[in-house]
């Protein structure tokens, strides 16, 4: 608890008052004005991101923003439904009066980024490819997890394990390949496994950036796909207490979903908490319930912290809590899904909330302090995170039915100084590193042994901003050392010792040419230290139906890509084309013979399993991603994105596993001008998938297929300021059956010993939501 203990020393010191600061203070004042009236604009939002600050507008459109440094450079940004957004950077030392010019646009576009970057961004001249989803559109369409909300955006996709467990998957790489960050903490719950989602409440993002391409630079080991940063919305305006009361309900599976969320900013001190519950019963296939695949998810969180004028530091802390039912495949002769006495499953049963056994026990606990702190003429920002993950897989009832419990505790620490820039030059330097303890505790299965991992790493970045372009280029080196303990049992474990590290460098470039066409292009290398079930397993995997054998031999992944695009963007298209080359040495996926090994399962009955090795080989990825936005007029919107990615063996010239298939997304909005409402519209939204057939030996092809989708939704004013958003959300609206390519529960998903599940997606759902922000007081 040694970091544990720094961290709140650091806290404590930092909410201590700072006499040496107290000359540092201003205050920003401007105006933000319509272009064509030159009249202000009332309730825009005017933020500066690495302050965490806001403020809104007045009726005039002034605005004022106090507690400021005397100096130092921070990018501002103006925001205001139905105009494009400005950003400009500002010198505290001299900043004036600052003036705003927004001019109208259905694309408000030149959003702000801080992913892949060590501070806020124009994301034009971010050089890495970064998506943005915001929080109304991942509410609009609806998803059972904040992975599948995402899973629309192009270039990313999900392996899932029914409704309640998906796994991200950017440009064909997932598992540990893909960085996802919470609260600017890496993200560690024992992503490794195929049926381990990631533990973090959907309700709880604001925005969600997702970065495309190999960020080791930043990120160091595992960032070779990409990585998905979950960002909080800024804290509540100085002398405000706001909050947000979210309610939706499926059809398809009964999930009902709530969370309610209240925040405040008293001179400064900020506070927030937030609890979401989730549940829902056995979801729905066109032909069949599928048993016991409910899940329960719970999440309680709280942040307090400071915003002053020396910079910011704020307290998360967090425990999720995710029940999820799993169903062991038996059919009858007719077809039906039975139990374990070959008893085809009740209505009641399969709209029965409370799960049945086998099912899985998830819970997460997390502490992250953030801070940002103005030292001499350059930032400090620091992430210090303490991370508790207990995994339990159910059989039965505790505690002879506890069949594997996963304890894992992390601790971890990421440290950036940036300094002044000078001539457009900003250096940066920065480190990280963290610890991992993982037990295996009391459960009857031991499918990787205990271990502890350690690693650290440090790196140097600089970026260079003209006018229209920038260059921004970085070195970093990295270092970890992972220790697994010997055990005897029912398996096998010799201990082992591996160390392993490397040096990861990027280059980035972006050009301008004028205010709606930009190019950008990176080049970087990145790699991946291998995971615990690589290096060590031996034993039944029962989620995969698999019997996995590690390699404590295996080297790290080593990853070379460069990539680029052009956009375009006006007030009535936005376009993007890019795509991507990555070689790939020393990839690790598991392959198998087709020999199999008999396992006692404790029940008398003794069960043939595939084994399946770690091995490594040579690998080349490549694809294009596109999206077209097309508004012609003010109330038609008609949005389209298409992904295709290809993975090959270099050496075998097979196709690597778990590759979505091609996709092409396309959406059709009309947006009316209602009286007494906003932002309303009616969609119709068209996802076509196509046909899988470049896979790996022990997979199967997949066809493509159509999905249908639907919604309606406005925004309508109760009183002088309460707007409540109400919407409804039909996905796979015609109830077509179909396999997704990276459904583990498609038929011959494994080998020929075990023809797979035959459990098609999920059918028709329609979602119903509303989302009430409120204001108590101002």
């Amino acid at each position: 608890m040694k970091i544990f203990h720094l961290a709140l020393l650091v806290f404590i010191y930092i909410f201590l008052p700072t006499p040496s600061f107290a000359s540092s203070l201003v205050e920003l004042t401007g105006k933000v004005t319509n272009a064509e009236t030159n009249t202000g604009l009332p309730g825009a939002t005017v933020s500066i991101p690495d302050l965490r600050k806001s403020a809104l507008t007045n009726e005039n459109g002034e605005f004022t923003l106090k507690n400021l440094p005397t100096r130092g450079k921070f990018l501002v940004q103006v925001t205001y439904i139905g105009y494009q957004t400005v950003t400009r950077v500002v010198d505290f030392s001299s900043p004036g009066s600052l003036n705003f010019v927004l001019k109208q646009s259905v694309i408000e576009g030149r959003e702000v980024v801080i992913t892949g970057s060590p501070s806020s961004s124009d994301n034009r001249k971010n050089s890495t490819s970064v998506a943005i989803l915001s929080k109304a559109q991942l509410l609009s369409h609806p998803s059972t997890n904040l992975m599948d909300a995402i899973s629309r955006l192009p270039g990313v996709a999900q392996i899932t394990t029914g409704p309640s467990i998906s796994k991200p998957v950017i440009r064909g790489l997932s598992y540990n390949r893909v960085v996802t960050l919470n609260n600017g903490v890496k993200q560690q719950g024992q992503q490794w496994g195929d049926e381990h989602g990631i533990e973090i409440d959907q309700y709880s993002a604001d925005h969600v950036e997702v970065l495309r391409g190999p960020a080791s630079l930043m990120y160091g080991s595992d960032a070779l796909g990409g990585v998905i940063n979950i960002l909080d919305g800024l804290p509540a305006q100085e002398g405000t207490i706001k909050g947000e009361f979210l309610t939706n309900y499926a059809t398809n599976n009964g999930l009902t979903g709530n969370s309610l969320m209240l925040q405040g900013n008293e001179n400064g001190m900020i506070y927030k908490v937030r609890g979401t519950y989730k549940n829902a019963y056995s979801y729905k296939t066109p032909t069949e319930y599928v048993p016991n695949s409910g899940f329960t998810e719970t999440n309680f969180e709280g942040q307090i912290g400071l915003n002053k004028k020396w910079g910011y530091a704020h307290l998360d802390a967090s425990s999720f809590r995710n029940t999820i039912g799993f169903y062991e495949p038996a059919r009858n002769d007719d077809g039906q899904l039975v139990d374990e006495k070959g008893n085809a499953f009740s209505n009641n049963q399969n709209k029965d909330r409370k799960l049945s056994f086998p099912k899985q026990d998830v819970r997460h606990y997390k502490l992250a302090l953030n801070s940002n702190i103005l030292l001499g003429d350059g930032s400090l920002k620091a992430t210090l995170g303490f991370q508790r993950n207990l995994r339990r897989e159910l059989g039965g009832a505790e505690p002879e039915g506890l069949a594997l419990f996963l304890n894992s505790q992390t601790y971890s620490y990421d440290i950036k100084y940036t300094f002044k820039d000078f001539n457009g030059w900003t250096p940066v330097v920065g480190l990280s590193g963290e610890f991992m303890h993982s037990l295996n505790t009391t459960g009857a299965e031991q499918l990787i042994p205990d271990y502890d991992s350690k690693a650290f790493g440090g790196f140097v970045f600089i970026k260079k901003t003209w006018t229209n372009d920038s260059f921004n280029a970085g070195a970093r080196f990295d270092y970890r050392k992972m220790d697994g303990k010997a055990f005897s049992g029912d398996s096998e474990f010799d201990s082992f010792s591996n160390k392993f590290s490397h040096l990861t460098g990027a280059l980035g470039y972006t050009h301008e040419f004028n205010d709606t066409f930009n190019f950008k292009a990176n080049s970087g290398s990145a790699f991946r230290a291998p995971n615990i079930a690589e290096l060590s397993s031996n034993g039944v995997h029962e989620g995969v139906f698999r019997y996995e054998v590690g390699n404590v031999n295996l080297k790290p992944e080593k990853s070379y890509q460069f990539d680029a695009s052009f956009e375009y963007q006006n007030q009535y298209v936005s376009a993007s084309l890019g795509g991507f080359a990555n070689i790939l040495d020393d990839y690790i996926y598991y392959s198998t013979s087709g020999a199999t090994i008999d396992v006692d399962m404790k029940n008398g009955n003794i069960t043939p399993f595939p084994v399946y090795n770690f091995v490594q080989d040579n690998a080349y990825l490549r694809g294009l991603e596109a999206s077209l936005t097309l508004h012609p007029v003010s109330f038609i919107h008609f949005e389209n994105g298409f992904s295709y990615t290809r993975a090959t063996n270099r050496s075998t010239q097979q196709s690597l596993p778990f590759i979505p298939a091609a996709t092409l997304r396309n959406e059709l909005r009309f947006e009316p001008m209602v009286r007494g409402t906003s932002n309303s519209y009616v969609s119709l939204g068209i996802d076509n998938f196509f046909s899988q057939n470049k896979i790996d030996s022990f997979e199967t092809a997949s066809s493509g297929y159509t999905l249908l989708n639907a919604s309606i939704g406005t925004t309508f004013r109760i009183g002088k300021t309460q707007d409540v958003t109400i919407y409804a959300a039909a996905r796979n609206l015609l109830d077509k059956a179909y396999y997704d390519h990276l459904s583990r529960f498609k038929p011959g998903r494994l080998s020929d010993e075990d023809p797979g599940l035959g459990i098609y997606n999920q059918g028709r759902s329609i979602t119903f939501g509303l989302n009430i922000p409120f204001t108590p007081k101002k």
